[in-house]
Order: C-alpha cells, then structure tokens, then sequence
C-alpha cells in the first residue's frame, strides 16, 4: 500500500494522547512501519506502559531500530512550554520530525449551563492542546523542507453538534476551523511540503467508552485500529477530512447528517433542527 510520503522508514512521528486509544494505535501503526516514534500524554505511568507495548511490538514485527527509536515524554499539552518541550525533546532524539498528530482529547461533560471549569479544562485540552501543537510544530516541519503531515484528531459532535455536550462540541468545531485555516496557510506557502489533515472518528472503542461503564466494544463500534487503518489510506490520497465511518453509521449517513445540519443556515431552519419536533418527519425522509 502506497503512503503519504511522510510516513516513511527512518523518519519520526509525534503523536499526543499516545497512551490509549487512536493514538496508540497510530503509534503502534508507524512504529511496524519503520518510523521513530515519540509518545506524548498527560498520564505518565500509562504513557510509558504503552511506549514499552509498542517497542515490544516493533520488535516482534521486526521493524525496531534501537530503544532509542521509540521514546516517550510526559506531555500536557494544555500547557504551551510543555509543548515546546516535546517538540525539542522530539527533534534533539530524532533531528527530523516528519508527522505530528495532536491527538490527545479529554471527553466532554459540558453541557451548556454546566460547570465552567469543566468547559476551561475541556477548552484547555481539545482546542489549546492542538493551537499549542500546530503554533510549535509547524514551522519547524515548515522549515526542514521535507514531506511532513499534521493530523488533527476531530469529531463529527463538532461539525453536526449534537445538544447536550456543548462544551466538547464547541472545542471540536474549533480544531476543525483551526486545521482548515492550517490547510489554506500551508498551501499559500511557496515550495511547502507539509499538509494538514482533520482525522474525524466514527465511534470508537477507546479510554472514554469505558469511563462510561462499557468494558466490552459495542458491536456498533470500531477499534482504535480499524480507524488507524482507514486513516493511513487517505492520508496517501491526500485527503484532508478524513471522515470515518463505524459499524452502525455508512459515509453516505454522515454524509446525510452533515448536509442537513448545513441547510439549517440555507433553509432557515431552526438550529439543531435534526433534533427539532416540528422537523423530526422531515429528517426521517431525509436521511437513508
């Protein structure tokens, strides 16, 4: 299978949220191909119990460099100088970083007349958490002149935002604007090679579906794998949202969902009107 040409044996990724989830198996991913991979999350025990999995399994598959290839660094990636860390921590390692992907999350809770310092940590993560990546890491990709991707992790809850989880919908909506406004910058940049990418994830088997009681992937669900799996893929095509489906939800739904929630504006409808009694026969002859 070709790859975007980033992904290449040698090379480095950097990947937040590295300890669970997509950004483990991300990780994992580039590390069985060859990458030098560094592990950045907030839990630090985690984070080096799964640096330690991925070396193993880089070892077994037969494509581990040295120990050294694979590190990990504490990283929250609310805080700004913490971010300048990994980045130099990264780049004095490897000397070339050639994917960044600002993946760490915190799940929602936010609703919109909820606490707010549950909104300012959430906000701190999923928003901030990426700026502070993209400010850190793209010039310094910009500058080596070489093929270099940043992926940032969306959700769907910040393009067709559903009510109830205002807070983590608002910080979505926000990394989709900041990684467009990434996309348009990159492209204006004369002789650039770094692209941007929104990973937007169906639902998804990780650390946040067993916080809420679920020890067992719903049947509905993808793993963090099979999202990794569809992502390398479109990467390669230069695709930039990255849109994912799961078991229960096709493209053509998605599809479905996000062209409704758009007319909203165009019809003049009221907002949210997918959830909206007076609109909920019109949505069912809509959708597939």
């Amino acid at each position: 299978m070709p790859h975007h040409p980033a992904i290449a044996q040698g090379r480095a990724a950097i990947i937040t949220g590295a300890a669970s989830g997509i950004g483990l198996a991300a990780a994992t991913r580039f590390a069985a191909l060859g990458m030098k991979v560094c592990l950045a999350d907030i839990d630090a025990p985690a984070l080096e119990t799964s640096a330690e999995a991925v070396r193993r399994s880089a070892g077994s598959a037969g494509s581990a460099g040295s120990a050294s290839d694979i590190i990990a660094v504490p990283t929250d990636v609310s805080d700004l100088e913490q971010v300048r860390h990994l980045k130099d921590t990264a780049f004095d390692a490897f000397g070339d970083v050639a994917v960044v992907m600002n993946n760490a999350g915190r799940e929602g809770g936010g609703s919109l007349f909820g606490d707010l310092k549950r909104w300012r940590d959430v906000f701190a993560t999923n928003l901030w958490g990426v700026i502070h990546g993209v400010q850190t890491f793209a010039p310094a990709l910009i500058d080596q002149g070489k093929p270099a991707a940043i992926i940032n992790t969306g959700s769907k809850q910040g393009i067709t935002c559903p009510p109830g989880d205002t807070a983590y919908n608002v910080t979505k909506a926000g990394v989709k604007v900041v990684t467009e406004a990434l996309a348009h910058e990159l492209r204006n940049i004369d002789g650039c090679q770094v692209t941007a990418h929104l990973l937007i994830p169906g639902f998804t088997f990780t650390g946040f579906t067993r916080v809420h009681g679920v020890s067992e992937k719903p049947a509905g669900a993808w793993t963090p794998e099979q999202v990794v799996d569809f992502m390398l893929p479109a990467l390669a095509a230069g695709d930039f949202y990255i849109l994912c489906p799961d078991n229960d939800v096709t493209r053509e739904t998605d599809n479905k969902r996000i062209r409704w929630a758009a007319e909203d504006i165009i019809q003049n409808r009221p907002p949210l009107s997918r959830w909206h009694p007076d609109y909920k026969d019109a949505f069912e002859r809509f959708k597939p």
